[in-house]
């Protein structure tokens, strides 16, 4: 029986991908699964609760600028190389499937030490810098969008594929009716539905709270608010606020006729799969690589959604956004049409195909 190894973490952006191809890996190969993550944070409890066994490593932020913090991170970049070479030397995996974010580094150079073959996966439209390092080590490099193998490094465009970017399964298949349910609506209402990532996002939330008023006269809003935000959301008729939305979230997305949030991976693609518009406010500025604002730029120049980059995400334009598309139902439809093209291609299915493949063969 064939052991695979995954890695990846840091956000759900890194992980949920990381898990559709695991779990779909499961239904197809009789195999053991175990993940490497990093051994703080949110990586253990979301690999646990899909029932996949997980082993912890230390891990350090990669920084592509000066900080006193880079020094005992490289201790612990190390300190995860060594720690991870010792699970992988146990486990003898036939493969490890790296989703990106800084804890995969150490993983992926071990396993490359140890001869164990390495696919590493990009979501996003540029390559990040745990992308650039893996590549260096792995024999395939899956990425989302056509236009990212041109910003690989030379040696590593050989290597690309584009397959998108893996989501759930259960997105594929929502029901919009299991999501009304949940939500205690009727077939007549329209939702409009705000998702900040895993972690949630205050300059969403405060957009939302400011024209609330507005936005309840044409839609029940669903708000995934972020950990310990809910609180801070004002009580309304027709308004409902959540922490956070997991496996509800796919029939919810697929009752929802308009999607806002942030523009991470996670968020466009799982909502181009369920053929929704979006607006988008993409986080930006001196904390970020930019990566957001790349990733809602691609969606709107492509007609699937509208992008708020910077000072343009205020509220008065914020409505205005809302409101266009809510008024429009040809440009509402041209742009879920968009939308679901871009989602149409079953990225999680192609990293499976590819990974079986990699092992000799579909079973």
């Amino acid at each position: 029986m064939h052991t695979i190894a995954f890695t990846g973490g840091g956000t759900g952006g890194h992980i949920y991908p990381g898990l559709a191809v695991a779990v779909a890996l499961k239904a197809r190969l009789d195999c053991r699964l175990v993940w490497i993550g990093a051994d703080g944070g949110m990586d253990r409890s979301l690999v646990e609760a899909a029932g996949i066994e997980f082993r912890g490593v230390p891990s350090g932020k990669l920084r592509r600028y000066f900080s006193l913090k880079n020094a005992a991170d490289v201790l612990r970049v190390l300190a995860g190389f060594f720690a991870s070479r010792r699970i992988l030397h146990e486990l003898r995996p036939s493969l490890l499937f790296s989703k990106g974010g800084f804890v995969s580094v150490p993983p992926c150079a071990a396993a490359a030490s140890l001869g164990i073959p390495v696919f590493t996966h990009e979501s996003d439209y540029s390559p990040g810098l745990a992308t650039r390092l893996n590549a260096r080590w792995a024999e395939r490099i899956l990425v989302a969008y056509p236009e990212t193998v041109a910003a690989l490094p030379q040696r590593a465009r050989e290597k690309a594929v584009v397959t998108g970017n893996p989501v759930r399964a259960d997105f594929r298949k929502a029901l919009a009716e299991a999501g009304r349910r949940f939500l205690g609506i009727g077939p007549e209402e329209r939702v409009l539905l705000v998702l900040g990532g895993s972690q949630g996002a205050r300059q969403v939330n405060e957009l939302v709270w400011a024209v609330l008023p507005k936005l309840l006269e044409t839609y029940i809003v669903v708000h995934q608010t972020g950990p310990g935000l809910a609180a801070e959301a004002p009580s309304a008729s027709g308004y409902k606020p959540y922490e956070y939305l997991r496996d509800e979230l796919p029939s919810i997305l697929a009752a929802a006729e308009l999607v806002v949030g942030r523009s991470g991976a996670g968020t466009v693609w799982e909502a181009a799969t369920a053929g929704k518009p979006m607006v988008l406010v993409p986080l930006c500025g001196s904390g970020t690589r930019g990566d957001q604002v790349e990733n809602a730029a691609y969606f709107e120049k492509k007609g699937a959604a509208f992008s708020l980059e910077g000072e343009k995400a205020k509220a008065v334009n914020f409505a205005e956004a809302i409101g266009r598309i809510s008024g429009d139902p040809g440009l509402r439809s041209r742009m879920a049409s968009e939308a679901a093209l871009l989602g149409a291609l079953d990225s999680t299915r192609l990293c499976t195909d590819l990974i079986l493949d990699r092992l000799g063969g579909h079973p």
